[in-house]
This record gives structure tokens, C-alpha cells and sequence, in this order.
């Protein structure tokens, strides 16, 4: 269920006209699954999980570290989020 809310995600993102890559930081875990990139240079983070799965600690320590930079982060376990997201994402994009 995990990979199909994923999938819907990036599918989602691209309709918006965005990309939204996988992360991997062997030397920093805990970093969310997707960055999601939006035109007009907006930039949002989605912690994917399957429903009724949390976050771990050292990733809810991540999304509290990036939120403190400034930058959206989202724990996307429901498909009908997506547009929301998405849209809190990239405003007026």
C-alpha cells in the first residue's frame, strides 16, 4: 500500500508539472522519502507511509530539523492528501 500511495504521489507531482525524486543519504537517515519540487522554485518533503504507520524517531528528529530551516514536510498515509500537499506545496504554482 506504501508504494501505490508513493506512486500516486510522484504521478501527482508530475501532473502539477513538478518532479518529486527519492531520497537516499546512507550518511544521514531518517530524511523523508520524496523531495517534491514544484515550478516556481517551491520545495516540500513527504515522509510516505503505509495507513496507520508513523513516522520512527530519528524521522520525526529529521522533519523537526528541516522544518527548522524553513522547509514544508509532510507524513503522506492517505491518498486523498495528495492534492492537499501538493498544493500547500506550491501555492500559487
Amino acid at each position: 500500500m506504501e508504494k501505490e500511495i508513493e506512486q500516486k504521489l510522484v504521478q501527482a507531482v508530475k501532473a502539477w508539472g513538478g518532479i518529486a525524486p527519492k531520497l537516499s543519504s546512507p550518511g544521514f537517515a531518517g530524511l523523508p522519502d520524496r523531495m517534491v519540487l514544484l515550478p516556481g522554485g517551491k520545495i516540500g518533503f513527504v515522509e510516505v507511509k503505509a495507513p496507520g504507520r508513523k513516522p520512527r524517531e530519528l524521522q520525526l528528529s529529521r522533519h523537526k530539523l528541516l522544518r527548522r530551516l524553513g522547509f514544508k514536510v509532510y507524513v503522506l498515509n492517505d491518498i486523498s492528501q495528495i492534492p492537499k500537499i501538493i498544493q500547500e506545496i506550491g501555492g500559487d504554482a
